[in-house]
């Protein structure tokens, strides 16, 4: 008998870049494990630099959508993770969240420079959350079951 994979959902304030990588890295790494979703207290689009970015690791986001979190209202989920101060703040508390957490990262979409400098920012944003969100639900799930 299979484990029931765990539901997560990310929140941030676009669902534009951050929250958009972090569930395209869960459902490429996690994802026999793990159902995520990611939202935004405001629905925008999917950043075309954080679809770069993803693809240059091999994980097509191209297809995902921006979502406002009231598509989510009414759902449970195991863990609801703001990967934003702004998120955090205005979403202290999630209805149907099990366990609310929070992990912040800069957004990429303040970055200013040239292209090249601009996409480096988008990089290191990517590999901190690969680093930080993956290996946080890495463990959770191995002391879960």
């Amino acid at each position: 008998m299979s484990t029931p994979r765990i539901k997560v959902l990310f929140l941030c304030t676009g669902n534009s870049c951050r929250s958009q990588m972090a569930e395209g890295l869960i459902n490429h790494d996690l994802g026999d494990r793990v159902q995520v979703c990611s939202a935004g207290l405001i629905q925008s689009y999917v950043h075309p630099k954080a679809i770069q970015v993803m693809k240059e690791i091999g994980i097509d986001i191209s297809h995902h959508r921006s979502k406002h979190f009231k598509e989510f209202e009414g759902q449970s989920f195991n863990y609801v993770i703001t990967l934003c101060d702004d998120a955090r703040e205005a979403c202290p508390v999630f209805p149907g969240a099990t366990n609310q957490h929070h992990i912040g990262f800069t957004d990429p979409v303040t970055a200013v420079g040239s292209e090249d400098q601009i996409l480096a920012v988008f990089r290191k944003v990517r590999d901190k959350i690969h680093e930080e969100v993956v290996s946080w639900l890495k463990e959770r799930l191995s002391t879960s079951h």
